[in-house]
């Protein structure tokens, strides 16, 4: 079983977030180091560490990641102008925390979607 992370703790209520949505499948709250205006993160509840562990069975989770997207993004005003929705895969794509989440980021213009 993979390492338990500081978002099993945030799922289980064991430390402080922002919570915007919680239900069986998965969580979003506030991202503490916003890039944006609005930045949340929507991980599902099972621990995954990366794309490269996900397995058919977590289909449903991670298409509630994107419903729950949609829902933010219409919550936060931001979706007639648009967000991007970002996953990063392992140290070469800039995953911070193993266990797979998805970045929410708008509320002002993005620019490109790779930075050096």
């Amino acid at each position: 079983m993979a390492e338990e992370t500081i978002f099993s703790k945030i799922i289980r209520k064991e430390i402080p977030a922002d919570i915007l949505y919680q239900d069986d499948l998965v969580t979003a709250f506030r991202d503490i180091n916003p890039r944006a205006p609005s930045h949340v993160l929507i991980i599902p509840n099972k621990l995954i560490p990366t794309v490269n562990e996900v397995q058919e069975a977590d289909e449903l989770a991670l298409g509630r990641m994107f419903t729950v997207a949609k829902k933010i993004a219409e919550q936060e005003g931001i979706a007639e102008d648009g967000y991007r929705l970002l996953v990063n895969c392992n140290s070469h794509g800039g995953q911070e925390v193993y266990h797979i989440h998805m970045h929410l980021v708008g509320g002002r213009p993005l620019g490109p979607l790779l930075m050096s």
